[in-house]
């Protein structure tokens, strides 16, 4: 198909169901673990791990670091965030912290402080053809 990503780890159709809801006037204290799809409206105070999708709204806060398949933020992430396939920070969104990413997309607007390192080049260590050293001097 024309303009499909056959790759199912970036794929997004907007249809997954979500499992965990964690709603916009409530605030978790401690890690929270997921082996499906996690909505955060609220606040998490802890550590977010989630074995596919993880949303974050405009209204939601992660004071922590976020593991998950993919991950959308359009609220505020304090932490560091490691994600197999794609992270998309959306206009709204901000993370102060690191990424490891599978794939990156940051709308105008968001905002990000940190370091970005993409999965795939981290896993040989090279970069285009070459080493991190050599990418740096």
């Amino acid at each position: 198909m024309l303009g499909k990503n056959k790759n199912s780890a970036y794929a997004d159709d907007g249809r997954e169901k979500v499992s965990t809801l964690i709603g916009k006037e409530t605030t978790f204290d401690g890690d929270l673990t997921s082996a499906e799809t996690i909505r955060i409206d609220g606040v998490i105070n802890g550590n977010c791990s989630c074995e596919k999708k993880l949303i974050l709204s405009a209204e939601g806060q992660v004071k922590g670091n976020i593991t998950a398949q993919s991950v959308i933020i359009s609220g505020r992430v304090d932490g560091d965030i490691t994600v197999q396939g794609k992270l998309e920070l959306l206009s709204t969104g901000k993370i102060a912290g690191n990424i490891t990413a599978g794939s990156l997309v940051i709308d105008e607007g968001a905002a990000f402080d940190g370091r970005c390192t993409m999965a795939s080049a981290a896993a040989d260590g090279t970069y285009a053809g070459s080493t991190y050293a050599d990418a740096e001097a």
